[in-house]
């Protein structure tokens, strides 16, 4: 470890954890989905890694996004599906980028681009099945797929796709969404509409919703070798997390007990200890929430963050344990290496793992390790984001 603080990326990891999902699912297709820079974890190398994996799509929420995977030759499907009101919609049909749409002004804004290329641009649309964001509501569903048929018959668009997203609220919300999109299909078919590809679930409902899978499910978090769920964690999922968050002991302190540490002294030494000092802060994702209640991995053994997180830097009680300068600190990795899991840094800061894992920041160095996307399979290689 030559950086005092590094996330370690396992690519491996994230193409075991691709193929055991798709061992448990089976749909026709799989996508993987890469957005918010592969939740903090890069998202070029985890899309090729993927993609070794067996997914078949990747899925970005922006353009931008899109963009920067062909940028970095990655000739995969890829599906973005959020866009601004200045979305560069010609850029992406040039890239053979499928959009996903939410309107009937950006079915009509897409065809137009696409008129203007000489070339139909490749669309899936949104439904709103329940989680009231973007998609298209059910009262304009007859209008939205009607048009964008009528486009596709005069080769301005080509409808590959429609696809929702699960609220994950109850079993019951879930089912009364299925049905929404059950319903939206046969629209799209009155429309005059063939669709190849149906997708509606993410890892969760994936793994524990059969019903939702269709033809292609889009896995996320669970590529990552986090758990989606509350009452199982990743290990009995048999996934095997991607990414370990360290960094180095800066420095140490011996304190008296009564001794104040960090701003506000909102801890003080029950008894004289040692204080370690971890040059990571809340400019590099660790959630100041986590103050008293996170714990660190130190040369195998577990020990509390204490004090206020600061930006740059936080403190950790060794006791009177041997911890030297150097010494390497584990915050988050694979809980099969003993380490604490990003779930519970998620469960400490009153937040969730995905939080935890894309809010890594962009001065952490990644350190890409294991096989699967990178040119030479065993070779190491380190990004800054």
């Amino acid at each position: 470890m030559t950086d005092f603080r590094e996330a370690v990326i396992d690519l491996g990891a994230v193409q075991t954890n691709v193929e055991h999902l798709r061992s448990l699912i089976g749909t026709r297709h799989t996508m993987a989905v890469v957005k918010a820079n592969g939740y903090g974890h890069g998202a070029v190398p985890v899309a090729r890694a993927a993609l070794a994996g067996g997914a078949d799509w990747l899925g970005v929420a922006d353009i931008d996004e899109a963009l920067a995977l062909r940028a970095a030759g990655i000739d995969a499907p890829v599906l973005a599906w959020l866009h601004g009101p200045d979305a560069d919609f010609t850029a992406a049909i040039a890239a053979d980028i499928d959009l996903g749409l939410s309107s009937a002004l950006q079915v009509r804004q897409v065809a137009a681009a696409a008129d203007a290329l000489g070339r139909p641009a490749s669309v899936q649309i949104k439904l709103e099945t329940g989680l009231n964001r973007n998609g298209v509501d059910e009262s304009d569903w007859a209008e939205v797929l009607g048009l964008a048929a009528a486009f596709e018959r005069v080769d301005r668009l080509r409808v590959r796709g429609l696809f929702s997203h699960l609220a994950n609220t109850s079993p019951d919300d879930d089912l009364a969404a299925i049905a929404s999109f059950g319903r939206g299909l046969e629209a799209a078919t009155a429309a005059g509409l063939t669709i190849d590809l149906a997708h509606l679930a993410s890892t969760a409902a994936a793994l524990r919703l059969p019903a939702a899978r269709y033809s292609m499910v889009r896995l996320g978090i669970g590529i990552y070798g986090q758990s989606p769920f509350a009452d199982a964690d990743a290990a009995e999922l048999g996934l095997t997390a991607a990414m370990t968050l360290r960094g180095r002991v800066a420095a140490v302190r011996r304190v008296a007990a009564g001794a104040g540490v960090s701003y506000d002294y909102l801890w003080r030494a029950a008894a004289d200890t040692t204080l370690a000092l971890v040059p990571l802060g809340y400019a590099d994702g660790v959630p100041r929430q986590a103050m008293n209640a996170a714990r660190v991995a130190i040369n195998g053994t577990q020990y509390p963050v204490v004090g206020r997180v600061a930006m740059d830097q936080f403190l950790v009680d060794v006791g009177a344990d041997p911890v030297a300068v150097g010494d390497v600190v584990v915050l988050f990795g694979d809980a099969a290496a003993g380490v604490p899991t990003a779930a519970e840094w998620g469960a400490a800061a009153g937040t969730i793992n995905y939080d935890i894992v894309t809010r890594v920041g962009a001065r952490v160095p990644r350190r890409y390790v294991g096989s699967g996307s990178l040119t030479d399979a065993d070779s190491t290689e380190t990004t800054r984001s």
